[in-house]
């Protein structure tokens, strides 16, 4: 109650500044404000993962090509973020999601592109898989080992936490750069001793053949998940990628409400039985609004930068806020 009476008393003393006084006073992340482009986009190519679940399920609920009326909407799926950033690199896509390391590779690679949104963190939904059998019982226990994992992707700054959390160096493991499905495939015939991997392959190998897990990303890695845009498409139609920060912040109240319709939506497009689905959105935070990159997740990733360049993953130092999106009159979102 005095909190609230001071609001009103500033608000009354000062009624000229309320935005500004409404944005220091009031709670919660800053969130983007649709902004009116002077033309819609010919088309919007966006790059989708099977993880991306508020991405597919604008996708399937036709929700983008509605609100654009203008514009052809083009969906790409890719098998992890690595190669969607290529794709946007190259000039192939307008906006995508991948998770907190192929942004860094990219950025270290000169790669003109932005982070333009970002959702809550979700540690839980990447892990370091074991055989049920083997040997491996701690972290440390990697050592000398060959572990499965997509060069690039969120399951690489992991296992880079990993070896540091036990006292390893990077090179006291032999890292097997491979595709997921092609990790799957090693993994199960032995030709590797551990997987570190990500929601959904981690959730369909948990229920398919009952791997150990050997740590998530709990106390690892957040596993952030970014929202990038071609920075031209960014800066030519910031009214669009606003609005398609706003949509995905629906897609998400949508999900939290209609969980089985939504699973099922997942399986069909993606192929996987709805208990895998159901088990990686469990592990999803609840709920995951998007918004404009937080100063306290440009801090996060930066640590992330920061660790692949420490052990030369990256040719050089990158510094993620200079790829930050910033339009105009919206703010990075507080934390």
């Amino acid at each position: 109650m005095v909190i609230a009476s001071f609001r009103r008393r500033l608000l009354l003393a000062f009624p000229l500044t309320f935005p500004l006084l409404a944005a220091l006073l009031l709670p919660g992340p800053l969130q983007a404000q649709p902004l009116a482009d002077k033309k819609e986009p010919e088309q919007i190519r966006i790059g989708f993962q099977k993880s991306a679940v508020n991405l597919v399920v604008l996708k399937q609920r036709s929700t983008l090509e509605q609100r654009f009326k203008n514009s052809k909407i083009v969906w790409l799926e890719f098998p992890a973020g690595p190669q969607l950033l290529e794709a946007l690199s190259a000039g192939s896509l307008d906006f995508g999601m991948t998770g907190d390391s192929p942004p860094v590779f990219a950025q270290a690679a000169n790669k003109d592109l932005l982070y333009v949104g970002a959702e809550p963190p979700k540690p839980e939904s990447s892990a370091i898989l074991v055989p049920p059998a083997s040997a491996i019982k701690t972290l440390a226990d990697l050592k000398g080992k060959r572990i499965a994992l997509q060069k690039g992707s969120s399951a690489h700054f992991l296992l880079v936490q990993a070896v540091k959390k036990a006292g390893l160096a990077w090179t006291d493991i032999q890292p097997i750069y491979l595709a997921p499905a092609d990790a799957r495939a090693a993994f199960e015939r032995g030709s590797v001793d551990a997987w570190a991997i990500w929601d959904p392959y981690y959730g369909a190998a948990e229920l398919s053949f009952k791997p150990r897990v050997l740590s998530t990303g709990r106390g690892l890695s957040n596993n952030n998940s970014f929202y990038l845009a071609a920075r031209g498409f960014a800066e030519s139609y910031p009214g669009t990628v606003l609005s398609l920060l706003d949509e995905l912040t629906k897609a998400d109240r949508y999900v939290q409400k209609n969980r089985k319709e939504v699973a099922q939506l997942i399986s069909d497009v993606s192929g996987l039985n709805l208990a895998t689905v159901h088990l990686f959105l469990s592990r999803r935070a609840n709920p995951s609004p998007t918004a404009v990159i937080s100063s306290a997740m440009v801090i996060d990733q930066q640590r992330v930068a920061d660790s692949f360049k420490e052990i030369g993953l990256i040719p050089r130092a990158v510094k993620v806020a200079d790829i930050v999106w910033q339009p105009k009159n919206v703010p990075l979102a507080r934390q």
